[in-house]
């Protein structure tokens, strides 16, 4: 038998009619005079076709009777390469690969403001004239001791930023007063055991997560900020449980710097309501209205909103009837007609 005869007796192929689901066909040698490790070596990409391994490996053969050394396993490993890079064509071409959902990033640079913004800030203004909301007398700048160094009190406005998620103002004003009264400063907190902060603050929402919060933050406010706060948005989302939102409302309350707008949920949620924004969480939010919102009005808006949304602009029974943009919202528009899910609103009562 030559040595060609022999060349293609070892490397003529079969493929087996069982296949299991997700796998490739078993590969069967027609014969086992070869070795295992040659038949290893010799084993073909199954994507090509036999003629093609003929000629791959002629090709590498020859390369290695040309040259020797490095030289030749270079030409091999090219080889191998070109074939690789074939197969993987042909893969994505016979196979393609299930279709993923693109990710849309929203961006809200040089938004235009939406249709009679203004007017709906001045029935806002009509509606808020009395200040009677619960954020008016509980809100977290009216949590602090008075006549007291300027860092405590700036600690103290940090402390009710971090107790207010998740809670109503009513709750945050007690837990805070609890606290005052037993003696809120970062060195008389960082003494207090977990046990009994957690007595002092309960019911807050979460309030077991928020004693290791306010224990890690008071450390480290001790041991970088000399007993203080961080002066800066980004330092201030740096510490335990802090995040934008409250970052910005304590620029704002503590330093008196207004570097952005607080969206809370309900700023969140009228926003969207109103039609000032289409978004889906609160940071987006945030970014929605600083796009088109004149600066000058970002340290009225949280505010402003907050009290709107605990008095008429409910999250379950919106008082749309007596809220003066119910003509010009659009959800109050549909709420009022009984176009939205759920609504038990008719209209005439």
């Amino acid at each position: 038998m030559t040595a060609n005869n022999k060349w293609e007796e070892t490397s003529t192929i079969k493929y087996s009619t069982r296949s299991r689901k997700g796998h490739y066909p078993n590969i069967i040698p027609e014969t086992n005079k070869s070795s295992p490790l040659e038949l290893f070596k010799k084993k073909p990409k199954l994507q090509l076709s036999g003629n093609a391994i003929l000629e791959s490996n002629k090709e590498t053969e020859g390369a290695v009777k040309e040259g020797n050394g490095n030289d030749s396993m270079l030409k091999i490993n090219q080889n191998i390469q070109d074939n690789k890079d074939e197969t993987t064509i042909k893969e994505e071409k016979l196979s393609p690969s299930p279709s993923k959902r693109r990710h849309i990033k929203i961006e809200y640079d040089n938004t235009d403001p939406p249709n009679r913004w203004s007017e709906i800030l001045g029935n806002l203004r009509e509606m808020r004239k009395n200040s009677d909301a619960p954020v008016d007398t509980m809100g977290c700048d009216k949590c602090h001791d008075e006549g007291v160094a300027p860092n405590v009190i700036r600690y103290q406005l940090l402390l009710s930023l971090m107790l207010s998620s998740q809670t109503r103002d009513q709750v945050t004003h007690a837990a805070m007063q609890r606290l005052r009264d037993h003696g809120c400063n970062v060195e008389n907190i960082l003494a207090t055991s977990d046990q009994k902060l957690g007595e002092l603050i309960y019911p807050v929402g979460f309030w077991k997560s928020k004693v290791k919060y306010i224990k890690k933050s008071t450390q480290i406010l001790i041991e970088e900020y000399e007993s203080d706060i961080p002066d800066t948005v980004e330092k201030l989302c740096k510490l335990p449980g802090v995040g934008p939102k409250m970052a910005h409302l304590c620029m704002k309350t503590a330093w008196g710097q207004v570097t952005g707008i607080g969206v809370d949920t309900h700023v969140h949620r009228i926003s969207n309501r109103l039609g000032w924004a289409n978004t889906k969480s609160p940071e987006e939010t945030r970014k929605a209205l600083e796009s088109w919102l004149p600066h000058e009005l970002w340290s009225e808006v949280n505010h402003l909103l907050v009290g709107f949304g605990q008095q008429i602009c409910q999250p379950l029974r919106p008082q749309c009837a007596t809220c003066l943009n119910h003509e010009i919202c659009p959800y109050g528009v549909k709420y009022i007609n009984g176009e939205l899910k759920g609504t038990k609103f008719k209209k005439g009562k």
